[in-house]
């Protein structure tokens, strides 16, 4: 079987105790979709390019922008949903605003997705 073909079953046959079971673990359907939210948060090439320098060391806007290649403006727009959506954090130095992870489950997450896609 090739990796996009998907096995259906010759037959209908309900599995009833798999389905009680299952529908008994589900979550409600507020917690599904604010997990779906989380991670739209992942669907971005640009927010996931400053998660990763951000696993590496805190940064302001102009330093993401110039590692990036992108406007400051880009990154402020692209760190405002990565803030909501409470995967980055921020503190103030002054007149400059330092952004980081938000914590370590962060840091984990981007770490078991690499390590997914590179098995």
């Amino acid at each position: 079987m090739g990796k996009t073909e998907v096995e259906c079953c010759d037959v209908t046959c309900i599995h009833n105790e798999n389905v009680k079971l299952a529908l008994e673990q589900m979550p409600d359907e507020e917690l599904l979709n604010s997990l779906a939210d989380f991670y739209k948060a992942f669907a971005d090439g640009t927010r996931v390019k400053i998660l990763y320098v951000l696993q590496k060391s805190e940064m302001c806007v102009c330093d993401l922008a110039e590692i990036l290649g992108v406007t400051q403006s880009a990154v402020s727009h692209q760190l405002r949903l990565l803030k909501t959506a409470g995967l980055v954090g921020y503190r103030r130095e002054g007149k400059n605003v330092i952004y980081a992870l938000a914590d370590d489950h962060v840091r984990t997450i981007m770490e078991c997705g690499t390590e997914h896609i590179l098995e």
